[in-house]
């Protein structure tokens, strides 16, 4: 495309030339106010000598015309896919790619916007509209179509915090008389003292319409292991709850809200708070018969733990060591068995024997007291063994024999072995992935001394010399009871023969006898990411059954998961709408729930969910460009479910307004790069020079007649 103009290189400094034309206007104004004869004549020349000092050029472009670019944003947020809006969204794409493609020239980058941005949350189309901008020349930019439902978070406050000269167009899906409820959680703990309470405070919201004065709502409130709780409130009034800390691990409150008939979504009538149950502290009561190698391992490890108090004595002076030392001339602390076994014995979590033999010290009396402890109290019980279990003095020819989980047959192995797992041991959480136990041999040092025991309950979940049990785990009426049958684990801790992980092993093993939830063989967890919802089964059994899972809308089906090896089943789904899904299956250990919120991981996206023009009408109008509603009332009233109505698309160039009724319109940048120029003298040489002479000899002649 070729392109004509004239440009003026004066052949004297700018300032002379325009002082010279001055002088020339000055000169022909004085003769034509003289009424001089040859006046006209000699304006003519001096025009001529201003002209060839002016020295036009024709000058002649070869143009290559760029294109005009649209940059088209599909917002794809979790407020997107509520009612028949994902169907709108495809339709006005399509009936933009028709409009759009019509128009000659024209580039059309299509952005989709569909993750949340991870530090403010929402919908931010604006975010990954500069990402667009970044790779596109502000003087090709025609104009920014907006596919949205208007619930924008990060609009800029005015058109000139855009960057950019075109018009922003918005075609906004749904309707605007939608309306909308929900629940908003005010404030809500993350962790709670078990036993104890704190508050969540929540208020139901509505958005959309005007709601009357007052009006009454009912909330359910779900806690676990509680019946449901009914409270009314009104709308918009905070309302504080109760939230209970039965347990450790995460403790769930659910408070759900009545759908009311035209509401948008029931997605954001659940809200779920989840918070972790900590104990204020673990109390352990370690008990070592006699100073030995080992003891200083489990004190270290248990001391290092900032969630256990300990409480440790070593049994220097057993009775039968009698000297004849007076008593109080020994610097030894009594051993206050009346105290911690029978006044302060259930504010323990756990109780360790470690190589502890019966020499009389604690009574018959106490040892009844321990078991009661475990089995009706539901407390803790580990037992260290070394070769004291297998002699005269084990604490299996005590009272607290009927919660042991093993008797010793009276023979210790004294060989080198190393530990390994057990089929059950794969799978139990105590043991499950233990660094180095997945080795056909163990990648760790080797142990020297084991009791036998014969007829063990519970699970085996490690073994020794000769394959027999290692470590022991049983579960007694309420409580627990563990039993590792070496007092060489302390090997491990100083490096011997490549050390191995004893504090995974003895961390894990304590905290699963005082219950921690994170070590329980039968679990059943859920998570959400998105519509991506991912179910995990926990367990000992070879077999699971399917996961029944209830939807917000209140359909239920059933999950298949897949088996992931050591005990672990696990499945990911996609789901179609947002909202809290609930699970459950049966197990030996009864029945296992697990709640997941599908859709909704960003509060703000789900805050307001209602179509909206009053966020992105301002900065349209400010570029220029304009709101459009594509589908019933607004401005195109009467648009029926099954059809969009996408404004006429018309290109513009020098317009300020670039919206009216039923059309938008996109501004025509004309663009263009130069490929070549030719220049051409127009008043110069031997012409001008003639031309000049001409006329001042016409003006001379004129002026003598």
């Amino acid at each position: 495309m070729s392109n004509w103009s004239i440009d003026f290189a004066p052949m004297v400094p700018p300032l002379l030339f325009w002082l010279g034309v001055v002088l020339a206007a000055a000169l022909v104004g004085l003769l034509l106010f003289r009424r001089s004869p040859g006046a006209p004549l000699r304006a003519l020349a001096l025009g001529l000598v201003v002209l060839a000092l002016a020295n036009p050029t024709l000058k002649e472009e070869e143009r290559e015309n760029l294109g005009n670019v649209a940059i088209v944003v599909m917002d794809e947020s979790t407020s997107q896919t509520l009612s028949t809006r994902p169907q709108q969204s495809e339709e006005i794409r399509r009936d933009l790619e028709a409009k759009l493609g019509k128009i000659p020239g024209l580039e059309v980058k299509w952005i989709r916007v569909a993750r949340p941005d991870d530090t403010r949350g929402g919908t931010n189309l604006f975010a990954d509209l500069n990402q667009a901008l970044a790779t596109t020349p502000p003087d090709r930019l025609a104009g920014v179509i907006m596919v949205t439902d208007g619930q924008v978070h990060d609009v800029p406050k005015s058109a000139a915090g855009l960057g950019f000269d075109a018009p922003v167009h918005a075609l906004l899906t749904g309707r605007p008389d939608e309306f909308d409820r929900r629940i908003e959680i005010i404030s809500a703990p993350k962790f709670g003292i078990v036993g104890q309470s704190r508050t969540v405070e929540v208020a139901v919201r509505e958005t959309g319409r005007t709601s009357r004065a007052g009006e009454v709502v009912t909330l359910r409130i779900r806690r676990e292991g509680r019946p449901d709780e009914l409270r009314r409130t009104e709308l918009n009034r905070k309302v504080a709850l109760d939230m209970h800390f039965p347990h450790a691990g995460q403790n769930i409150l659910e408070i759900e809200l009545p759908a009311v008939p035209g509401e948008l979504t029931q997605a954001n009538n659940r809200a779920v708070v989840s918070a972790d149950g900590v104990r204020e502290n673990l109390r352990v009561l370690l008990v070592s018969g006699e100073p030995h190698a080992g003891e200083r391992t489990w004190r270290n490890l248990l001391k290092s733990d900032a969630a256990v108090d300990l409480v440790h004595f070593t049994i220097l002076r057993p009775p039968e060591k009698q000297d004849g030392t007076p008593i109080n001339q020994l610097s030894l602390i009594a051993f206050p068995t009346r105290e911690l076994f029978q006044i302060k014995i259930r504010e323990f979590d756990l109780i360790i024997f470690d190589r502890y033999q019966h020499r009389n010290i604690l009574l018959s009396q106490y040892y009844d007291n321990i078991a009661q402890y475990v089995r009706e109290h539901g407390g803790a019980l580990l037992v260290a063994a070394g070769d004291d279990y297998a002699g005269p003095t084990s604490l299996s020819r005590t009272p607290l024999a009927p919660v042991l989980p093993a008797m010793p047959t009276g023979r210790v192995y004294e060989q080198p072995f190393k530990p390994k797992l057990t089929p059950q041991g794969l799978k139990h959480p105590v043991t499950r992935d233990l660094p180095g136990a997945k080795s056909e041999t163990p990648a760790w040092g080797r142990w020297y001394r084991q009791v036998d025991v014969a007829n063990p309950r519970g699970q085996v979940v490690m073994q020794g010399a000769d394959d027999k049990p290692l470590l022991v785990l049983d579960r007694r009426d309420k409580g627990r009871v563990a039993l590792l049958t070496s007092d060489h684990a302390w090997l491990w801790a100083r490096g011997h023969d490549g050390g191995g992980p004893h504090a995974d092993l003895l961390r894990r093993l304590s905290h699963w006898l005082m219950k921690e939830p994170d070590l329980e063989e039968e679990r059943l967890l859920a998570s959400a990411k998105g519509l991506k919802l991912t179910i995990e089964r926990r367990t000992m059994e070879t077999a699971i059954k399917p996961i029944a899972m209830s939807a917000p809308g209140g359909t239920n089906s059933e999950v298949i998961l897949d088996d992931a090896g050591s005990g672990v089943w696990r499945s990911t789904i996609d789901v179609k709408e947002p909202g809290l899904y609930k699970l459950q299956t049966a197990s030996e250990a009864g029945r296992l729930t697990a709640v997941a919120l599908a859709g909704v991981e960003d509060p703000r996206e789900m805050s307001e969910v209602t179509a909206t023009d009053a966020k992105l009408k301002p900065l349209a109008e400010g570029t220029g460009g304009g709101v459009f509603w594509t589908r019933g009332g607004g401005l195109f009233g009467g648009i029926s479910d099954t059809g969009v109505d996408v404004p006429r698309i018309t290109m513009m160039s020098g317009a300020r307004v670039l919206a009216g009724s039923g059309w938008m319109g996109l501004k025509d940048r004309e663009a263009f790069v130069t490929r070549g120029i030719k220049l051409t003298p127009m008043f110069t040489g031997i012409l001008a020079l003639a031309a000049l002479i001409f006329f001042i000899t016409l003006a001379w002649w004129r002026e003598g007649k």
